[in-house]
């Protein structure tokens, strides 16, 4: 058996768009990476705030192990519930301990062994939570009895803030992606110490948008500085994610590599 384990992950899905061309390519990149371990982040992928259950039984019908989420999670009341029910759902580990779920999880493979999956949310530009880098350190002294392949999606605002906690935490965990500003980023590398690392996977969904958002909308909050209901756009729906390979016995990141389809 390979020592390498295989891990994809979708950046932030957003919305009915988002979640029908995972649905639709999916597939091929776990047949094409081989894949043993898959994560999504899906705070946006029920009407883009939160996600539903339903939602969530489609990813994990599709081969999906785990979903992590961010600040929008929150929005949908009805996330709660689920938080509570399924642990391979995570929220935010640095938010208050009064909040309901789980920031990490260890999800077993059987002969392959271990899996540590750590969700962090920045505080720069955010919500005042907790520390994230304290709450990180915390929760690798937990899984690090148990396995050294860990993966960490870095909610984040601020590049610098995602690009520091990769820096404090390399060669503690195999690979830590920011989520977020639904942007990709073009800097996916492996740091000195062996840990894989990219600042912003972007999102899965509709780039004919502002984030996500109809364009007209969101230039209308910008030039009015008021709040608009928030209305899901549709067209142009792209596919991002990243493909790391990870030494199973010493937990480093042996391979990154950027997956945006359509390209632009």
């Amino acid at each position: 058996m390979s020592n390498a384990l295989n891990v994809f992950f979708v950046g932030d899905i957003v919305g009915a768009p988002g979640l029908q061309l995972v649905e639709k390519l999916l597939k091929q990149y776990l047949e094409k990476y081989h894949v043993d371990f898959c994560v999504v982040n899906g705070e946006n992928v029920t009407d883009g705030k939160g996600v539903s259950e339903q939602d969530a039984k489609t990813l994990f019908g599709l081969g999906v192990h785990v979903i992590t989420t961010g600040n929008h999670l929150w929005d949908r009341w009805q996330s709660r519930a689920l938080l509570a029910k399924e642990k391979n759902i995570l929220r935010p580990l640095n938010y208050p301990r009064e909040n309901g779920g789980h920031g990490y999880v260890l999800y077993d493979m059987k002969e392959k062994g271990q899996v540590g999956v750590i969700n962090l949310q920045g505080r720069t530009y955010m919500q005042p939570i907790d520390d994230p880098f304290r709450a990180a350190d915390w929760a690798i002294s937990k899984i690090a009895n148990e396995t050294k392949v860990i993966f960490i999606d870095m909610h984040a605002e601020a590049s610098a803030e995602k690009m520091a906690i990769a820096w404090h935490l390399d060669g503690r965990v195999s690979a830590i992606v920011g989520t977020h500003t639904h942007v990709p980023t073009a800097d996916a590398r492996i740091l000195p110490k062996g840990t894989a690392f990219i600042t912003d996977v972007g999102m899965t969904g509709p780039y004919d948008s502002v984030i996500g958002m109809k364009k007209e909308i969101a230039i209308r909050r910008f030039l009015t500085q008021t709040p608009h209901k928030f209305e899901m756009a549709s067209h142009d729906v792209r596919l991002c994610g990243v493909y790391v390979r990870i030494d199973r016995e010493s937990g480093k990141a042996t391979k990154i590599e950027q997956v945006i389809f359509p390209e632009f």
